[in-house]
């Protein structure tokens, strides 16, 4: 099995957990935590309707807390798995996303067809990221916006790091043989040997994007407290227009 399926397999493996973990979170105080953090990185104006894609949607998170403002979302995600979860949440919360399987590294739409590109954990698993960078610029309308969330997990280890955290933290209920899986995935990555998110400004730079600009505070604002959704990985987020 090349990488790349590997990598599918496991996430579609983990859909499930996502779909619930997703769920809790809409109905705790982390959607609104995370809804000021998108509207302060592309200058929120209300009764204005975007046109938004959201890369790496999992099972519709950010996809959903959008499409609650009255935009016009699409959630894509490379896991069949994932995307059907996606379309389940969405349905049962009233909402009509559209929600397509497809590569990060490879889109289906035309040239400048999206305001805003989305992003959150999903650039530190791909095979290539400067290729998806090419692809997000392509299909961004001029002045269009930018807006990833990740962390750089390069040097982490998910297996070890979950033998220390809170009993209620969702990563220790995990197995650990699944979390080992998810380490050696991720020592295989190009990506995982860049100091980011320095290494993606630059990227973006070469591309094309302006204003290329990183916040790396803001675990700060929204993981307030240790529960099951703290993220013990210190996120950043990265904010550029083409």
């Amino acid at each position: 099995m090349d990488l790349s399926e590997r990598i599918k397999e496991y996430w579609n493996g983990r859909s499930d957990e996502f779909c619930n973990l997703r769920m809790s979170e809409l109905n705790s105080p982390k959607r609104n935590l995370w809804l000021k953090e998108i509207k302060n990185n592309f200058n929120y104006i209300d009764n204005v309707k975007l046109k938004i894609l959201d890369i790496g949607t999992g099972t519709g998170f950010f996809a959903v807390i959008l499409a609650s403002l009255g935009h016009d979302v699409v959630g894509i995600d490379l896991c069949e798995n994932m995307i059907s979860n996606a379309g389940k949440t969405a349905k049962s919360l009233g909402y009509n996303i559209d929600f397509k399987v497809m590569d990060a590294q490879k889109l289906d739409f035309e040239n400048e067809t999206f305001d805003i590109i989305i992003s959150r954990n999903l650039t530190w698993t791909l095979p290539d990221v400067k290729k998806a960078y090419k692809e997000w610029h392509r299909v961004l309308k001029k002045n269009g916006r930018l807006i990833n969330f990740d962390a750089d997990y390069g040097d982490v280890s998910f297996s070890e790091e979950a033998k220390t955290l809170d009993i209620n933290h969702a990563h220790s209920k995990i197995d650990n043989k699944i979390l080992k899986e998810c380490d050696d995935i991720k020592n295989q990555l190009y990506i995982s040997g860049k100091l980011r998110p320095n290494w993606d400004i630059e990227v973006l730079d070469n591309i094309g994007f302006i204003n290329c600009e990183t916040d790396i505070t803001v675990s700060n604002r929204i993981y307030h407290d240790e529960d099951e959704f703290c993220n013990p990985t210190k996120m950043f987020s990265i904010c550029a227009i083409k």
